[in-house]
């Protein structure tokens, strides 16, 4: 395959089994206004018919890396570690893009030298792209590292356009199936890989997070799946924690109960989007057991995700009911 210009951005996308949504994320990415770009599609071992459809694209601006499976971090790393491009952006092989996506973050980037991440709101969407009227809307300027780490206002994986300059600075050796390579993301991670990346470069560089107010990203919400295991989701959120503290412990002495805080709240209001009632009920209470800085933080958050899990208790339809007539009046809710 003939190696093109060099581009300004590269776009990895990690696959694993991913043919009911590949064609949708590669299209979003092809039909971007801003055209200096290359896409990296990581086969992280794919069984299904990823690769058949991957292989209908003709567009020399496609990289195709085949490799054992490495889960979500060593396919990241993977693509970051072939990839040409002065900015890296992410995007996860069930979600999409808004068409100006690059070509917003690029003038963001270009005409804010200090910031390593840029980012942006996003759309959550159901099996059929439906929106759901639900998104992130995170804080977008004078991100702390405090914000970092107990927000995580970067959001998921397909936001961030990163800094190669960034990449560089972060990067370390690690065992990647029986050979030493360079690493990003801790491929020792199965989940909450992102919050222990965007935690340890708040922690050890000066660079800054920043967002742009368009909601860009089209995040795709799988209720059931995410519901399967709160339990295992809180542990691994733990352990993602954990790979940071020995860098400032006192930061996370200070910081952590608000954070977990935060988590729980999290995971109480995606439980209670998937009808999961009692789970998300215990998620909230632990939440407020944990700290109960987040009611004097974020109060109106706070509150809506308490009194939304009691509501939930209601018969199915009432709740309905409730719940779209609350979405039609506020708009777009916050669900982070």
């Amino acid at each position: 395959m003939n190696i093109n210009p060099l581009p300004m951005i590269s776009v990895v996308i990690p696959i694993i089994n991913g043919e009911k949504y590949i064609e949708q994320s590669i299209q979003s990415v092809l039909a971007q206004t801003y055209h200096n770009f290359e896409l990296i599609l990581v086969d992280d071992g794919c069984a299904d018919d990823t690769l058949r459809l991957i292989e209908q694209f003709e567009d020399h601006r496609i990289r195709l890396i085949q490799q054992k499976n490495s889960g979500l971090s060593g396919a990241r790393n993977t693509g970051i570690e072939v990839s040409r491009g002065f900015y890296v952006a992410l995007l996860d092989a069930d979600d999409y893009w808004a068409p100006e996506k690059l070509s917003k973050h690029l003038h963001h980037l270009n005409t804010h030298p200090d910031v390593g991440v840029s980012y942006c709101p996003s759309l959550f969407v159901d099996e059929e792209s439906q929106l759901l009227g639900v998104g992130q809307f995170p804080k977008l300027t004078n991100v702390s590292k405090q914000d970092v780490f107990c927000h995580n206002p970067v959001g998921n994986g397909s936001v961030a356009v990163i800094r190669r300059s960034l990449l560089n600075d972060i990067g370390y050796f690690g065992l990647n199936q029986d050979k030493y390579r360079k690493m990003y993301f801790d491929e020792s991670l199965r989940q909450s890989q992102d919050i222990e990346l965007w935690t340890r470069i708040a922690l050890t560089t000066q660079w800054k997070f920043e967002g742009i107010i368009e909601p860009l990203t089209y995040y795709r919400v799988d209720e059931e799946g995410f519901c399967v295991n709160l339990e295992k989701r809180l542990h691994n959120w733990k352990h993602a924690v954990s790979q940071n503290y020995f860098r400032d412990p006192e930061f996370f002495k200070k910081h952590y109960t608000l954070a977990k805080a935060f988590q729980l709240r999290y995971l109480a209001r995606r439980a209670i989007k998937s009808s999961s009632r009692i789970a998300g009920l215990t998620l909230i209470h632990q939440a407020l057991y944990c700290d109960l800085r987040i009611l004097s933080q974020e109060p109106s958050r706070t509150c809506i995700t308490f009194l939304n899990a009691w509501l939930k208790l209601l018969p199915v339809k009432l709740y309905a009911y409730i719940d779209k007539s609350a979405i039609a009046f506020f708009g777009h809710k916050k669900i982070s």
